[in-house]
């Protein structure tokens, strides 16, 4: 049993994508509890405490200035707050493992392990563990193990909560989520485990949203729910180029198959290709499991799913250097976007660290220009040789450059004056659209030769035969 003055206690362990948010949400939303939110990285915490949050979040800052220091804190003190409280949630970094067995598609646990072990040597009672990190299946098992195998005598509680957030809407997905799983170990304990987390997000979520199950069917669902997503997107992706060749519409095609109400719209949108945190990471997880249990042609399938994007970006490329005759080696490209997506700085599995890449080996120049993403564009290029150049003005990016390739959804890039970028551009110059925003027949009107995702090239060059 959880000691009755910490049972409105709650730490989350790890301050990063998901656990900040999720943790100021639920203290804005909590006001009975205290929620810490502990980390080693000690520049990371000064960030939480500070109005330059260590992440962009739209609505992010509002809530934590709220709400810190009045019942939610950052500290660095893990030892301290793991015996101060009742409840932990572990939002640890569970990457792609990079050595090893199951290297480039297993979960990475090391972070995981060292934060059970963790609380098993700075608790003195009984506590409720709580899965947030993205783990493989039969995780929880492993943690109970290492947990129920302490020489105190005390009862960990595992519980598997995994976090559906997108990145640039994760406030209003934590206020209002779809459903929040919780997953309990099949036993009078473990199910008065889940009741009680249950009781936190029952404080502004409604009941039906809120879906008891197993441990093992929520660990799953997170993994095949990614997946999933992620499938939508390569599926379009891959119609995009059969549109390019046959002179369909890829959006039209979309809309057309999208008012179907069984298959409806959504991650229908036709782009360069899918990145962030989760979906690459989550679908090569679930290859390895399946491979695991010996599911080779389950494996194959979603294998395919991340074949199909990487050859997205890579046709992408390999399509600007066809329309720029053939070469782009000491031309000046401007790429607008790094992030993954929009409204976030995120570019962890972005398509624009391929393609600027990839344009770097063809000897071009980059001129990149992001509304928050260019510090992490720096160090995602750091060790590239080339010529890279970043912008916080868009007007100064597109000077002297032969080509602009958007690559994030980011609304500002639809507003942008095409009209003062064509003069400032080299002719011919070209618009490659990553991500079908803007008006292209309105740049093709300017002067631009126009490619985008999926749709016939608009091009002015035969008008000057």
């Amino acid at each position: 049993m959880i000691d009755k003055s910490k049972e409105k206690k709650i730490l989350c362990v790890g301050a990063g994508y998901v656990g900040g948010p999720t943790m100021a949400v639920i203290a804005s939303k909590c006001p009975g509890y205290t929620v810490t939110v502990v980390d080693i990285d000690q520049k990371k915490i000064n960030g939480w405490n500070s109005d330059s949050l260590p992440i962009y979040e739209p609505g992010l800052l509002e809530t934590v200035k709220k709400v810190r220091g009045k019942n939610l804190f950052f500290s660095t003190d893990i030892a301290k707050e793991i015996d101060a409280c009742g409840i932990i949630f572990v939002s640890v970094n569970t990457p792609t493992k990079t050595f090893g067995e199951g290297a480039g598609r297993a979960a990475d646990l090391q972070f995981w392990e060292k934060t059970a072990r963790s609380i098993i040597e700075h608790s003195n009672d009984d506590k409720i563990v709580i899965e947030k990190s993205t783990l493989p299946v039969r995780t929880a098992e492993a943690m109970h193990r290492i947990l129920q195998s302490n020489s105190k005598g005390l009862n960990f509680d595992i519980i598997s909560n995994p976090e559906f957030l997108a990145e640039g809407t994760a406030i209003k997905d934590l206020e209002n989520p779809d459903r929040v799983l919780i997953g309990s170990m099949d036993s009078d304990s473990g199910r008065k485990a889940a009741a009680k987390i249950a009781e936190i997000y029952g404080s502004w979520v409604k009941k039906d949203k809120i879906l008891l199950t197993n441990v093992w069917s929520s660990e799953l669902s997170k993994l095949v729910s990614n997946a999933m997503l992620a499938q939508r997107i390569s599926s379009i992706n891959s119609i995009s180029a059969l549109c390019e060749k046959t002179d369909a519409d890829v959006d039209e095609v979309a809309k057309a198959v999208g008012m179907d109400s069984r298959i409806g719209p959504k991650f229908l949108k036709a782009g360069v290709g899918f990145g962030g945190s989760c979906f690459k990471k989550d679908i090569l997880n679930l290859v390895y499991l399946c491979e695991f249990y010996g599911l080779n042609e389950v494996a194959e399938y979603w294998q395919k799913v991340v074949d199909v994007n990487e050859f997205q970006e890579r046709r992408f490329v390999l399509n600007m250097i066809a329309k720029m005759f053939n070469t782009v080696a000491g031309k000046k490209i401007a790429i607008f976007g790094f992030a993954f997506k929009a409204d976030t700085g995120d570019t962890r599995e972005s398509p624009a660290i391929y393609v600027a890449k990839k344009l770097i080996e063809e000897k071009a120049e980059l001129s990149i220009h992001d509304p928050e993403a260019l510090k992490n564009a720096k160090i995602d290029l750091k060790d590239c040789n080339g010529k890279i150049s970043y912008y916080r003005d868009y007007l100064d990016c597109v000077k002297g450059v032969h080509a602009v390739a958007i690559l994030t959804e980011w609304n500002c890039f639809k507003d942008y004056d095409y009209e003062k970028i064509f003069s400032l551009m080299e002719k011919p110059p070209f618009i490659f659209d990553g991500r079908n925003i803007v008006d292209r027949k309105k740049l093709f009107r300017i002067g631009f030769n126009v490619s985008s995702i999926g749709k016939t090239f608009l091009t002015n060059l035969d008008k000057h035969n």
